[in-house]
């Protein structure tokens, strides 16, 4: 697929009322179903020493933790490791900014899953101020050849935005200091953000014009039901994980097999 063959999503295309579960059970079936089907595919990755990205992105408190935890829960975790990618360390700061997430690619087998990412350059990073325009306008050409070696090296790239809605995001941050166990996740970060919403949307929207491509496609969930965005994340990594990859079990070792079948005798 092309470049120009890509979807490019748009925040405003996004039904925030759609596929809403009617109960926990349906929820949790779909669940467990796809949880089972993910650890399916990993153990295909693992046995013929294919690697995979996930790209989580998305609005403070639209759940990516969440989404996250129920996507690894019933994984091997010797083949997955996730990455939460904060500011730039001192020592980090003096390369590259893509440096530090050659760092963290998958070994054969496994998948890295990054909470958040080199993304960063062209969200935060361009509506705060940290990278000049010169900067992060010219981050979409090097993130896109940055995928495009990734890719050609044989690694699966999958790309998730969560967009959550401004009230519901109001709603979240009320939660959260209402909640003296989540108070430590909202920020006075978190708040200025908010104020700049509308450059965000923009910012966001952009991203998705300029490094949706045919190897690594921007998928935006809709968040604003935390079950649906679980569940929907689930579902679009284990077909994109999928796609032209056999995840039958392996066949034993005869020489295994031999072994033991004289062990049981």
């Amino acid at each position: 697929m092309s470049r120009d063959d890509a979807p490019v999503p748009r925040l405003s295309d996004l039904d925030m009322k759609a596929h809403r579960f009617a109960d926990k059970a349906a929820y949790q079936k779909e669940l467990e179903k796809l949880q089972e089907a993910i650890l399916h595919v990993q153990q295909a990755y693992w046995h013929s020493k294919r690697r995979a990205i996930i790209v989580f992105e998305g609005w403070d408190a639209a759940g990516k933790g969440g989404a996250i935890r129920r996507l690894t829960e019933n994984l091997d975790p010797r083949g997955a490791h996730v990455w939460p990618i904060a500011a730039p360390t001192a020592a980090e700061q003096g390369r590259h900014y893509l440096w530090r997430f050659w760092q963290r690619l998958p070994e054969p087998g496994t998948f890295a899953i990054f909470d958040r990412s080199w993304y960063g350059r062209v969200l935060v990073e361009r509506v705060e101020g940290f990278a000049k325009p010169h900067e992060w306008r010219r981050a979409y050409d090097e993130i896109n050849e940055f995928e495009r070696l990734l890719a050609d090296d044989g690694v699966r790239i999958v790309k998730l935005f969560l967009h959550l809605s401004n009230d519901e995001q109001l709603q979240r941050f009320k939660e959260r200091l209402n909640n003296p166990y989540k108070r430590w996740k909202l920020t006075a970060e978190d708040l200025r953000n908010r104020d700049r919403r509308g450059e965000y949307e923009e910012a966001i929207d952009e991203m998705f014009a300029r490094t949706s491509t045919g190897r690594a496609p921007w998928v935006a969930v809709p968040a604003d039901a935390k079950w649906h965005a679980r569940v929907a994340v689930l579902r679009q990594v284990v077909t994109a994980l999928s796609e032209g990859v056999d995840v039958t079990p392996p066949p034993i070792d005869p020489a295994v097999k031999k072994a033991m079948e004289k062990l049981l005798k």
